[in-house]
């Protein structure tokens, strides 16, 4: 499963036009693996002793990149740092107040919702983003004792 979704990340990029480099290779390899939508600086992290001459900065302008050819999905929650989450089928997040932990939701009951919101307000939909918000299981278990 991953390496398909890998091939076909790489084919999408090649077919836009973007050189694959043994960075981005690794980024996107990383982002495919990690559940955890992880930061531009948690990836850096990841691989910078893979490869010692890349920056931050370098990470940064591939997460653009990809983004740009829809690979990636920005995820912004207020001040903190941006997380990224690699584009599989629509999803929803469910976020712990406490540790800022990401979990994916799948709900397909919820596709309608574009529809319906086209079909009420006449708006051109695009496409929508769903949090939910709460406790995850670690800091629940921590404020017990």
């Amino acid at each position: 499963m991953v390496q398909s979704q890998l091939k076909e990340a790489l084919d999408t990029l090649k077919d836009t036009g973007v050189r694959i480099t043994p960075q981005r290779h690794a980024i996107l390899e990383f982002l495919i693996n990690s559940m955890s939508h992880p930061t531009a600086d948690e990836i850096y992290k990841a691989l910078e002793g893979k490869f010692p001459n890349m920056s931050v900065a370098t990470v940064y302008n591939n997460l653009r990149v990809f983004r740009e050819v829809g690979l990636v999905k920005e995820l912004t929650y207020g001040d903190a740092s941006s997380r990224f989450d690699f584009v599989t089928s629509h999803h929803y997040h469910v976020i712990c107040d406490k540790c800022g932990k990401i979990v994916d939701f799948h709900y397909p009951g919820l596709d309608e919702v574009e529809h319906l919101a086209s079909h009420v307000t006449g708006f051109k939909v695009g496409n929508h983003r769903m949090e939910i918000y709460g406790t995850c299981p670690d800091c629940s278990a921590k404020e017990v004792h």
